[in-house]
């Protein structure tokens, strides 16, 4: 290790060398498919709690049974032994609080933050050994950039309900984690092979498609994946929000696997690529002569998921006219195609995307009140990758498994210079962007080891950051203009009367006032006078 170089051997630094090389490299390499690096980590620090707990106690000078306060010493005592700088923080009842200003591992743990994880599960091993229960939160982290460590161990379970972390419970003997986050990400992808492998392999001629795999190692993602599992059997329409790239089809898809509906399709249309004066007819359909052009009967998306499940990316895109028409679809089912004279019924689950806060929207005038209240049933936010660190060692680890199969190459790994870079920058085009990257540098890499990964034509996290704005601004651009001619529109039915333009809009009349004043509109050249 680099990093711990020109420090002496000893016990403790071999052992802190050691543990995070051992886990760096595990997190890298190839486990249990269906339990994933977490449980792994989490197994290691259970089965290492007893014997730490020993030494601690025998250091101290207890026996017997402790207390809340006997326990923050033994787990400040063992972190401290190593180097770190743990002390007692204030709490209330029914918990433990210990807080650190310098890690045990050193600097190294930025690289290494499944590190974290064997802390959490030593804690709440030697919790749940003395008062049967304990429930680890891990509130700030080191490894993750902040500037310090807040754990909180809560030993009441009254005290631990609904907040977040990991469960332990003695059993007998045995220290049991009492989390299903892994046995529910396994379920998840087990339905979703079930029902990807049979459809991809339908054409012998086209090379079959990879299922879909979620990777859900950080407390937000396992969080997201039991909502995913909770709500699939429902008919509950889903709204998934997050950053570009952060995988919300991935999520669509296994709300549509886990559901009563999987036997039939999931439709996917981005919304965002629907030229305006085709928005209507590719969602509702068309009647023949409906307009130029239109020579045949053209079922739109809605009809054509009739039983399944649609998911509506970009769902932000829509205008307003639109919006409208996906309301009273969401409210009873039926819909005309255009130009049609028959009112048609379908029964489709909504799962609804969106990159963008669609309550400001709301706000702002862009979007209807209304339709944002059908379609934000269930929220379910995905974090960008910067805020989920833990998910990045397994994905690297699943992106170049995938690269080796799909180029038919032997695999490769990455060294410790590339870990690094992976780990600091922030990936703002998140999982697509990561994957982009890797392919490129598993292509050019001539040996079997990366030694450099890279975002696309930049060096720099601004750089890559400036592209993903420009592709924004474009696009906002576009929306601008459809939402100045419509609202144009609108002022010229309702003679520059801005509460009647909000009326028919959902919004309220300030949001209009804003949308206005930002677009450099004025009503009242609209006012004809009686």
């Amino acid at each position: 290790m680099s990093g711990n170089s020109t420090k002496p051997l000893n016990p403790v630094s071999f052992l802190q060398a050691f543990i995070t090389q051992s886990l760096k490299i595990g997190a890298r390499g190839c486990t249990a498919p269906g339990n994933g690096m977490h449980h792994y980590i989490e197994q290691v620090g259970l089965a290492a709690s007893h014997c730490l707990e020993s030494g601690a106690r025998t250091g101290l000078g207890y026996q017997g049974a402790i207390g809340p306060e006997q326990y923050a010493d033994v787990i400040i005592n063992i972190k401290n032994q190593i180097g770190g700088n743990f002390s007692r923080a204030s709490s209330e009842p029914g918990m433990v609080r210990v807080v650190n200003t310098r890690c045990p591992f050193g600097e190294s743990v930025r690289s290494a933050p499944e590190l974290c994880r064997m802390t959490a599960s030593v804690f709440g091993g030697i919790a749940a050994r003395n008062f049967g229960y304990a429930k680890v939160e891990l509130r700030k982290r080191i490894a993750t950039n902040h500037d310090c460590c807040d754990v909180c161990v809560y030993i009441d379970p009254d005290v631990a309900e609904n907040k977040p972390g990991e469960e332990y419970r003695c059993e007998g003997q045995t220290i049991v984690s009492c989390s299903e986050s892994a046995q529910v990400r396994a379920r998840i992808e087990t339905r979703l092979r079930e029902i990807w492998c049979p459809r991809s392999a339908a054409s012998q001629d086209e090379q079959p498609r990879l299922p879909p795999s979620v990777v859900a190692e950080s407390t937000a993602m396992r969080n997201a994946l039991e909502a995913v599992e909770i709500v699939a059997p429902t008919c509950a329409t889903v709204l998934v929000t997050g950053e570009t790239g952060v995988g919300k089809e991935v999520i669509a898809r296994a709300i549509h696997a886990m559901s009563p509906r999987s036997d039939r399709e999931l439709l996917a249309v981005n919304c965002g690529a629907i030229p305006e004066n085709l928005v209507e007819s590719t969602l509702f359909g068309h009647e023949k002569g409906a307009f130029t052009d239109a020579y045949n009967v053209h079922q739109g998306y809605f009809e054509r998921a009739d039983g399944g499940t649609l998911f509506l990316d970009e769902i932000d895109c829509l205008p307003i006219p639109a919006q409208a028409r996906l309301l009273r679809v969401l409210q009873d089912g039926r819909f005309e195609r255009v130009g049609g004279r028959h009112t048609l019924h379908t029964d489709v689950r909504i799962i609804a995307a969106s990159n963008q806060d669609l309550g400001r929207a709301v706000e702002q005038g862009g979007f209807r009140r209304d339709l944002y209240y059908r379609l934000n049933v269930v929220p379910i936010r995905l974090p960008p990758l910067r805020e989920r660190i833990d998910d990045i060692p397994p994905l690297v680890h699943h992106f170049l498994a995938r690269l080796a199969e799909k180029h038919a190459m032997p695999s490769k790994t990455l060294n410790d210079s590339a870990w690094a870079r992976i780990i600091q920058y922030d990936w703002p085009g998140n999982l697509r962007e990561l994957e982009n990257a890797l392919e490129r540098a598993f292509l050019f890499s001539r040996g079997s080891v990366i030694e450099r990964v890279e975002a696309a034509g930049t060096d720099s996290p601004s750089a890559a950051r400036d592209s993903m704005d420009s592709l924004k601004k474009v696009r906002q651009r576009a929306v601008q203009q459809a939402e100045s001619e419509f609202i144009v529109y609108a002022l010229k039915r309702y003679n520059g009367n801005v509460t009647a333009v909000a009326r028919a809009m959902d919004v309220t009349p300030r949001a209009v006032h804003m949308r206005l004043k930002e677009l450099g509109i004025s009503a009242a050249k609209f006012r004809v006078p009686d």
